[in-house]
């Protein structure tokens, strides 16, 4: 008799990490099952409506093997109304569903967080690595933080096996945020004032971000139940590195030019969020030693994996 298809929930399905990680995971024999608010016609979908404190995720946990936690909220235009959002679904939300998981006998937990928590720049510092005091900025970077915390209180008192993943801007085909912005520039030949920025920055592909959760899924750290680490592309290059090679893998001509770093700053503070400015101009190294301490190496390079991000886009 064959031995049973592990069975692994996947969080954040159909949102853009999850729309690769979903796939990955097939491909190396799990059934994947899709956690949804709605009904959405895709293969394995379950409904469990909002992801909160009070969330029921008996009938979605039935059976499951391991369970990859994506879905999280990621930012919100009314701030009056973000700290409780933040609260239900990123820190109540996840511990909710942790703790079903450890009643339904789930083995293994991936719960993919953010480099956020440590803040948004290094500043000139040694790289950041998983030991380091966190120095979380912005509700969203705390409330990754605080969902960490209650799972590793969580993890103390149950035998699930759980893995926290620190990634930086994870980029790919469907990517949001500043890749997106940057893409299309790059795309449309606008002029980028980057030329004189001199920082270093980790990026991760989406396809390495996949690889890790398979790797954490297929060999689980038979001495600890719980682990954190960060997670990065093998090189970690400047601003106007990226840039370049994101011009390159288009086929287009990066068209940068040189602004004092200062002006620069202030402009960006002015006419874009605090986040957005510091993500362009400020460093952020990480030490990703611990995670390549577990065999796992990156699947793609930085420019693999952003040609593969534009193919598919212009598919």
């Amino acid at each position: 008799m064959s031995e049973r298809q592990p069975v692994v929930l996947v969080t954040g399905a159909s949102g853009f990490v999850g729309r690769h990680i979903a796939p990955a995971l097939a491909r190396e024999g799990w059934a994947v099952r899709r956690a949804v608010r709605s009904p959405e016609g895709i293969d394995g979908e379950v409904v469990i409506g909002s992801i909160g404190p009070e969330t029921d995720w008996q009938v979605a946990l039935d059976g499951v093997d391991a369970v990859v936690h994506l879905a999280a909220r990621v930012h919100h235009k009314y701030e009056q109304h973000a700290v409780e959002l933040y609260r239900n679904v990123n820190i109540a939300g996840t511990l909710r569903l942790a703790r079903s998981a450890v009643m339904a006998g789930v083995r293994q937990f991936v719960f993919v967080s953010t480099v956020l928590v440590h803040g948004r720049t290094n500043r000139g510092r040694a790289p950041f690595s998983e030991d380091d005091v966190l120095t979380p900025r912005g509700l969203y970077g705390m409330s990754k933080a605080a969902a960490e915390s209650g799972l590793r209180t969580l993890a103390h008192d149950s035998a699930m096996k759980t893995t926290v993943i620190r990634p930086p801007l994870v980029y790919g085909a469907g990517a949001k945020g500043n890749f997106a912005l940057l893409s299309r520039a790059v795309s449309l030949g606008v002029p980028l004032p980057f030329a004189a920025i001199r920082n270093q920055r980790a990026f991760l592909a989406v396809q390495n971000l996949s690889s890790f959760i398979l790797r954490r899924l297929a060999h689980p750290d038979p001495a600890s139940n719980f682990e954190i680490f960060l997670v990065a592309d093998r090189e970690q290059v400047s601003t106007p590195e990226f840039i370049e090679r994101l011009a390159t893998a288009s086929g287009k001509s990066a068209r940068l030019f040189g602004m004092p770093p200062a002006l620069l700053s202030s402009l960006l503070g002015v006419i874009g969020r605090e986040d957005t400015h510091e993500s362009l101009i400020g460093s952020l190294e990480l030490n990703v030693s611990k995670a390549i301490a577990t065999g796992w190496q990156p699947q793609v390079s930085l420019d693999e994996g952003l040609r593969l991000a534009l193919s598919a886009q212009a598919a």
